[in-house]
């Protein structure tokens, strides 16, 4: 009997570890996005005309369906998130938006003041050369379908607001479990859809960046402010983690790493609101409560703009240098604070924050309509840069809210209670 059961279990106990062996390597959404980015730039050096429409048709179908989710988005993440929340969630949202714009308009006046003190060396005796309107240059879609979402982007943070503190006053009941369903279809529907078809989306964005030839007008033009720009955010992002690690105890590089999708994916769609799936993600990897997580990612995708306040000032400035017009300091600290203000919500849409920041340019720096033009075609060709900042400092700011919030709220999941979102 032995010599039969033996052989019995030597030929059975492979079998399981046969299949399981060759386990593929996961191509995760960092490397995709990374290939997505070099095929679009180096295809759009070459590829027809034709055939690029139809990526531009592809874009405008998604960036539709993502402007008609982005607010749902809001509402199933961020009010199921404040219920959970409990206690304290009025004052972490007070913390929360505090802390947004207290780290907007810092980031704002460290860029305004090394504006000012490199800027007009750098800058000395250039010129600017003419530069079309982006729009005027981009490749046409076939056709297009306006997908006009339930309600605006500013509208759903205000009513996930409301109905989230007002659902920590009442007692749990089907109307938290039915958010908590919506959670559910919205995290789902981001794993179906967003995820995997995120890459395709940004290969379509630089494809048509790199035909219409735009980037590389503005990139010639204002190379040294391009620079500058990219040295500047990376001071700002280590400064953040630097914080955030030291509130956490964690490595603040490491942490930093981990936000690395979220900052390509915004590096690809230009727009803090439809990278909100990925930062939810990537935070939760740093160890933030989902309930945190889930409310101060939404938010801060809304009202955290460092990144484009750095930005903006600091092309404000070139552009005031190179056009002759006279730099008045206290004009331009005001317009640091507006900055803050004005671009709120301006997030939920690729470009917005310059077209929120188009009027104080006008009432508060003098700027003129070639100007304004100006600034816009140089934001526009390099806004993900601006975004992609936005989007990882999101997740420091998180990081502090997790910890200032620990022990003062209620319904803190942890990070393996928390839904996690697939592909990221």
């Amino acid at each position: 009997m032995n010599s039969v059961d033996t052989p019995a279990e030597s030929t059975v106990a492979p079998d399981p570890a046969g299949p399981a062996a060759p386990r593929r390597p996961r191509f995760g959404l960092l490397p995709r996005i990374a290939v997505a980015i070099v095929l679009g730039i180096l295809l759009g050096l070459v590829m027809p005309e034709a055939i690029a429409r139809v990526f531009t048709t592809f874009n405008g179908l998604f960036s539709g369906f993502l402007g008609f989710l982005i607010p749902l988005i809001i509402v199933g993440l961020v009010t199921p998130a404040i219920a959970e929340l409990g206690r304290g969630a009025g004052k972490l949202l007070a913390a929360t938006a505090g802390v947004a714009y207290l780290s907007t308009i810092v980031c704002g006046f460290f860029a305004l003041a090394l504006s000012l003190l490199v800027l007009p060396r750098m800058l000395d005796g250039a010129e600017v050369v003419s530069l079309e309107n982006p729009e005027d240059s981009a490749i046409a879609p076939y056709f297009s379908i306006e997908i006009p979402p339930v309600i605006e982007v500013m509208t759903a943070l205000v009513l996930a607001f409301c109905l989230g503190i007002g659902l920590t006053l009442v007692r749990r009941g089907a109307l938290q479990e039915s958010f908590e369903q919506l959670r559910t279809i919205v995290v789902r529907t981001i794993e179906a859809v967003i995820i995997p078809l995120l890459p395709v989306y940004i290969f379509g964005m630089f494809l048509g960046l790199t035909m219409n030839g735009q980037i590389w007008t503005v990139i010639g033009t204002f190379l040294a402010v391009v620079l500058l720009v990219f040295a500047m955010t990376v001071v700002v992002l280590l400064a953040q983690y630097t914080v955030a690690g030291l509130a956490v105890g964690k490595n603040p590089l490491r942490m930093l790493w981990t936000m690395a999708p979220a900052y390509m994916t915004a590096l690809g769609t230009s727009s803090s609101a439809a990278t909100i799936p990925v930062t939810l993600e990537c935070t939760k990897r740093n160890g933030v409560p989902e309930a945190v997580a889930g409310f101060v990612v939404p938010l801060c995708a809304t009202i955290h703009l460092a990144g484009s306040t750095l930005k903006i000032t600091t092309f404000s400035v070139a552009i005031m240098l190179v056009t002759g017009m006279p730099i008045d300091i206290w004009a331009l600290a005001g317009f640091v604070l507006m900055l803050g203000v004005v671009m709120i919500a301006a997030p939920g849409v690729p470009g917005g924050a310059i077209m929120a920041a188009a009027g104080i340019l006008s009432s508060m720096l003098g700027f003129s309509e070639a100007a304004v033009g100006l600034m816009i075609a140089s934001y526009i060709a390099i806004d993900s840069f601006g975004t992609a900042t936005n989007v990882t400092g999101d997740g420091a700011i998180a990081a502090v809210m997790g910890r200032l919030s620990r022990g003062r709220v209620s319904g803190d999941l942890s990070v393996d209670e928390a839904p996690h979102v697939q592909g990221v």
